[in-house]
């Protein structure tokens, strides 16, 4: 469906009814701009989705709160189950916009970081994981440090009693490229081979005391530190696995 806006706005076809959330309140030539930005990335989605391999090992049989650091967004296109998949993405600008173009891989999302919308997006997060549901959360979004697991996604498996799984990701081939932002962000472009290695389930104790909460963002820390230094040692023989 196409929202209208008369006939002389040539580009008001870049505006569609998926994309209206992005659009509202906002000058004409900024809706056409961030409409661009929208239907690009889903196009760039959608046939990365083709060129992608991502051999996934030890990939969790159950329930699970997926940790991943904010690089490594684009590890969401090894979830297998997506029909029962949510990952948290920030209430920002660029948030909506990663949200939307998302949409094309039938990834859900529940919006919200630490400073908009933390705590209604906790609770909206913690109902879709009750549901039965699995998650994503980058634990070290949406603004750094980078490598530094905020507690977040330890109150959310606390009240959940779904499990956090640790997560690696890594690739040697020349159309995997890291860009020069804050936390490093990585993106495969065109035909990229990959290796996602899942830790083991870690449950966080019902009765964590608040005191405690930081030990378990170390504990967290220091694991998906251990996956990424075991996936880069044995890279090659993951990969031929």
């Amino acid at each position: 469906m196409i929202l209208e806006y008369g006939s002389s706005l040539p580009y008001s076809f870049l505006i569609s009814e998926g994309d209206k959330l992005v659009s509202q309140n906002r000058p004409l030539k900024e809706r056409i701009k961030l409409g661009i930005l929208i239907k690009l990335l889903k196009l760039f989605f959608l046939i990365e989705k083709h060129l992608l391999k991502i051999k996934s090992i030890n990939y969790p049989k159950e329930q699970f709160i997926l940790s991943m650091w904010h690089c490594h967004q684009c590890l969401v296109y090894g979830i297998k189950d997506k029909s029962k998949f949510y990952a948290l993405i920030s209430a920002s600008n660029d948030g909506e916009i990663i949200a939307k173009a998302a949409e094309c891989l039938n990834i859900k999302s529940v919006r919200g970081s630490t400073k908009r919308r933390g705590v209604a997006a906790s609770l909206e997060l913690i109902d879709k994981l009750k549901e039965g549901n699995s998650a994503a959360i980058m634990v070290d979004g949406p603004r750094g440090p980078k490598g530094k697991v905020k507690d977040g996604i330890i109150n959310i498996a606390k009240i959940s009693g779904v499990p956090i799984i640790p997560v690696a990701w890594k690739s040697n081939d020349k159309t995997f490229f890291t860009f020069n932002t804050w936390d490093k962000f990585q993106v495969p472009f065109g035909p990229c081979r990959t290796v996602a290695l899942y830790g083991e389930p870690i449950h966080v104790p019902a009765d964590l005391s608040k005191e405690d909460v930081k030990i378990w963002c170390e504990k967290i820390e220091d694991e998906m530190s251990r996956l990424e230094s075991e996936l880069k040692n044995n890279y090659d023989k993951y990969l031929k696995m």
